[in-house]
């Protein structure tokens, strides 16, 4: 069979798109780093797929970090803002920003959050867990239940009872499944609000040691389903602080594969 011969001015036309997307990508990216400075009511930090996994920002300064460094920053911070409570010594952060560390500890001046963005894909290799630990939730978020308790001390955690729910929630939520926990911060104020920020950063740096899926909070959603879009608007009820998440992260984990359905 004869094959046509490709024309060179069609090869040159997909080199140039190729070229122009990822032009386009680039100033995406640096616009939305500029745009969380600017816009105080949209999250909206994109983190390309290449480079470093996660980045914060300061004002209009953006720091990329390696995972371990957000990690490290995350649980340092974590570690300030609870003081003697803290059950953990804060890791070494000498190799991270101080302007990073202190708007994570602390918050943006005009703000409680975000200042910190990672991506994080979905593990293909996960398969659902149909069993529930004595507490309610599955294995992998019992794993992230005490994971958060080794590194947060006094935390009002909620969203999982034993046995599993079976009504209380929206539907399709993970929480029926076991697989959410909701980490509460009453009542809505500033105080709470930048506490809550804390917790909602460490979750989404380590998000795949917990194999995490979706966090949501303070008006703000993340998930591995558009793992470099960051923090982005979440849609609720305005008039409802408890649908808002303003009152509590809401964290769950990924659900994995079904064989039986891919038969």
């Amino acid at each position: 069979m004869a094959h046509r011969p490709v024309r060179q001015g069609r090869r040159w036309n997909g080199v140039l798109l190729a070229v122009g997307i990822l032009v386009v990508l680039g100033a995406l990216a640096a616009l939305g780093t500029r745009w969380v400075a600017q816009r105080g009511d949209v999250a909206f930090p994109i983190s390309t797929p290449w480079g470093p996994e996660c980045s914060a920002w300061v004002g209009d300064e953006t720091f990329p970090l390696e995972r371990d460094q957000a990690q490290r920053a995350t649980t340092a911070a974590a570690v300030i803002a609870q003081g003697d409570a803290a059950p953990l010594a804060a890791p070494d952060t000498d190799d991270i920003p101080d302007a990073v560390m202190d708007v994570l500890a602390n918050g943006p001046e005009d703000d409680a959050g975000p200042s910190l963005t990672c991506r994080s894909v979905k593990n293909g290799e996960l398969l659902v867990e149909p069993d529930l630990e004595p507490s309610g939730l599955t294995a992998r978020a019992q794993k992230l239940k005490d994971g958060v308790e080794e590194h947060f001390s006094d935390l009002s955690l909620g969203g999982y009872v034993p046995g599993g729910y079976n009504t209380g929630h929206g539907e399709g939520s993970a929480h029926y499944e076991g697989r959410a926990l909701d980490i509460f911060y009453r009542p809505v104020d500033e105080d709470n609000r930048r506490e809550g920020w804390i917790m909602a950063h460490w979750l989404i740096a380590h998000a795949p040691d917990y194999e995490i899926d979706v966090i949501i909070f303070d008006d703000r959603i993340w998930s591995t389903y558009f793992p470099s879009l960051g923090w982005r608007h979440y849609e609720a009820d305005p008039d409802n602080e408890i649908l808002r998440h303003l009152d509590h992260v809401h964290v769950d984990v990924q659900r994995g594969r079904d064989p039986a359905r891919e038969r």
